[in-house]
């Protein structure tokens, strides 16, 4: 009698991916808008009226951002309970990392102990948490990898210009991690969406620091590894990109805006989030809003109002979550998932 012939992976019944657990982390320091006032001229009244942003964490000078990472990612294991050495993969989103390479990924996993983990990072901005979700999800429902811990972290002030108005209100630091497996009994991520627009990227970037315009002694003083931003630009197409991606991941999970029970935004400015809440015809209770007390914190963003709105109890078993981001690149996506 011949022996069956072994399933190779591609052939293995595709799993639904879970959040099982979430954490955060949030640096000491807090700087407030009044504090803003001393370095720029502007006041606490316009930041609020304009952004929402009342204050936001700082890093400490010697806090790096696999630091943050693995404070995030230790809340996450903590709350998914999960030890280290079950970790397959770690993906970690962020546009500050620690330095070029190694990756940050690497650092995180030696400061957790996941000694059996692939590491590397992913560069999509704001959009970086969902883009790395997307990856991991993939990772999983093709049985290449178990437990994977994703993690957005960012170190915004080290590339702030604290001399431009326009921009160094908007940021603050931290990071905020979830660990994926597949759930039997959940549906975990239904639908993701994502999407780019390189022709774009002028409106919202960092022109140097990297091989394009290295920085030297004779640019150091033109600030180029510092954001810049068209406010106007971006305001526009973060609201228009992110009700697409929104409808597209809700469409693709045969869902309504109705059926949703909490979204999670990005959360770079207030003013955005209640278009896209005016235009989803969706009341500003269902979303989970903390930029009055973070700031934007780029890839950590949506990823620390997950986790907050998790220990909150914002979702419950069965309920639909809409995840939805727009970024540097030009980038944006979305992502839909039953808790």
């Amino acid at each position: 009698m011949s022996q069956p012939v072994p399933r190779t992976r591609s052939q293995q019944p595709k799993r639904t991916v879970s959040i099982i657990g979430t954490g955060s982390y949030l640096p000491e320091r807090v700087m407030t808008n009044q504090e803003i006032e001393k370095l720029v001229e502007t006041s606490d009244d316009w930041i609020t009226t304009r952004t929402g942003i009342k204050e936001r964490h700082i890093a400490a000078e010697n806090e790096s951002t696999s630091d943050m990472a693995a404070g995030a990612a230790r809340a996450a294991m903590e709350n998914a309970g999960i030890s280290a050495d079950q970790i397959d993969l770690i993906i970690v989103a962020t546009v500050t990392p620690d330095m070029f390479f190694p990756s940050t990924a690497c650092f995180v996993q030696t400061k957790i102990g996941a000694k059996n983990a692939a590491c590397f990072d992913v560069s999509a901005a704001c959009s970086g948490f969902l883009y790395a979700l997307e990856i991991a999800q993939q990772f999983i429902t093709s049985h290449t990898y178990d437990t994977i811990l994703v993690i957005g972290a960012e170190k915004l002030s080290s590339i702030v210009d604290w001399t431009d108005r326009n921009t160094c209100v908007l940021f603050g630091d931290g990071a905020g991690a979830a660990v994926l497996r597949h759930r039997g009994g959940g549906h975990g991520i239904i639908s993701t969406f994502m999407a780019s627009d390189g022709g774009l990227s002028d409106i919202l970037y960092i022109p140097g620091g990297g091989s394009r315009y290295p920085i030297s002694k004779e640019n150091a003083d033109q600030r180029l590894n510092s954001i810049r931003m068209n406010g106007k630009e971006t305001y526009k197409h973060a609201v228009i990109s992110m009700l697409d991606a929104a409808q597209k991941a809700l469409a693709d999970a045969n869902l309504h805006s109705d059926d949703l029970a909490c979204i999670i935004p990005h959360q770079a400015n207030l003013r955005i989030i209640e278009a896209i809440a005016h235009r989803l015809n969706l009341p500003m209770e269902r979303f989970m809003v903390n930029l009055d007390r973070y700031g934007n914190t780029s890839a950590a963003a949506v990823a620390i109002a997950l986790d907050e709105a998790n220990r909150t109890g914002r979702m419950k078993v069965g309920d639909y979550v809409l995840l939805v981001v727009f970024g540097g690149g030009l980038t944006w996506a979305s992502s839909v998932i039953q808790w």
